[in-house]
């Protein structure tokens, strides 16, 4: 017998194409941080102009898909739109912080953020939905507290950044939970975006006209290079969240957990790797510590998996009922 989140419902070309659009997902969140690294210009600059050409990219997807009547249907709803403000607020302030964090020399602190990122959720769930932890749950929370102690005392001060980039995007995923059981039927990934990155339009725009008034518009102004790179961040904006519908329609909700930590993965690999970013024995100490309990909160998935498969194997069956 399998369940909606077990392997067995799903069949091997399934399995194979989402586990490709997940790694394809994350995969591009890695890599992100390259593509910042080289835009030489201001936070408030890039976020602006993200924003700006995710729109005209989402807007463009949804053409090609012709989901328009989901927008409609969201926009017609009082609730739906006061979620979705709340998550594009929450979006546009987790890519702030991010885009501050690779532009000033901190991938490390934006790779430790997305580490707890799932610490932090399920903290959240807790303090929110009032749900019930595990014991491995509370403990992997604990060793995380613990890692966020050891790195306060080696610098003298908390890691702010990382906490609200994680801080945000969890209550980002809440948000979107709710927001779900909202609309009558499932938003989906485009419509979602193109609305999010709509209602941060205006901001941006404003943002870009004040910088332009006071001579600090850099885009337009150093060639062509700086627009095309900026015009990618539009497209890389909306790939991976394709890419991540796509996995999460294809294979188990616990996969997608596991493939999740490629993004964090790949942007220590970065910081530390390729940019230089520097590592000394207490930073090394403070990972460690939260690799522990990021390990600790993958084993109790596991554990939970076999304990539900096992349950399912021993069920008795029913008169007139197969088994898969």
């Amino acid at each position: 017998m399998t369940t909606p989140d077990s392997p067995g419902t799903h069949d091997a070309t399934e399995l194979r194409s989402g586990a490709l659009y997940a790694i394809g997902a994350y995969g591009l969140w890695a890599l992100l941080p390259l593509l910042f690294v080289f835009i030489e210009a201001g936070p408030i600059e890039i976020l602006a102009i993200r924003v700006v050409f995710s729109v005209f990219f989402c807007l463009l997807l949804m053409q090609l898909v012709g989901r328009w009547s989901h927008l409609r249907e969201a926009v017609a709803s009082r609730e739906t739109v006061g979620w979705l403000s709340l998550a594009s607020l929450l979006m546009g302030t987790n890519w702030l912080c991010f885009i501050f964090a690779t532009t000033t020399g901190r991938v490390l602190e934006a790779s430790l953020a997305y580490f707890i990122n799932p610490l932090m959720t399920v903290l959240l769930s807790v303090l929110v939905l009032r749900e019930r932890l595990r014991i491995l749950q509370w403990v992997a929370i604990g060793i995380g507290v613990a890692a966020v102690v050891v790195m306060t005392v080696a610098y003298g001060t908390l890691p702010l950044l990382s906490l609200l980039m994680a801080t945000s995007f969890a209550i980002y995923g809440l948000v979107k939970r709710r927001l779900g059981r909202s609309t009558a039927r499932p938003l989906g990934a485009i419509p979602g975006l193109t609305l999010e990155t709509l209602f941060l339009l205006a901001p941006a725009l404003i943002a870009v006209v004040l910088l332009w008034a006071r001579g600090d518009l850099v885009t337009g102004s150093t060639g062509w290079l700086l627009p095309t790179l900026l015009a990618g961040t539009g497209v890389l904006t909306a790939v991976p969240l394709i890419f991540f519908a796509a996995a999460a329609s294809r294979i188990p909700l616990s996969w997608v957990g596991m493939f999740q930590y490629i993004a964090p993965i790949g942007q220590f690999i970065i910081g530390w790797g390729v940019l230089g970013e520097p590592m000394p024995a207490s930073r090394w100490l403070g990972f460690a510590i939260v690799w522990v309990a990021v390990l600790v909160f993958i084993g109790d998935v596991a554990l939970r998996r076999r304990e539900r498969q096992r349950q399912l194997d021993v069920e008795p069956r029913l008169p007139g009922t197969t088994q898969n």
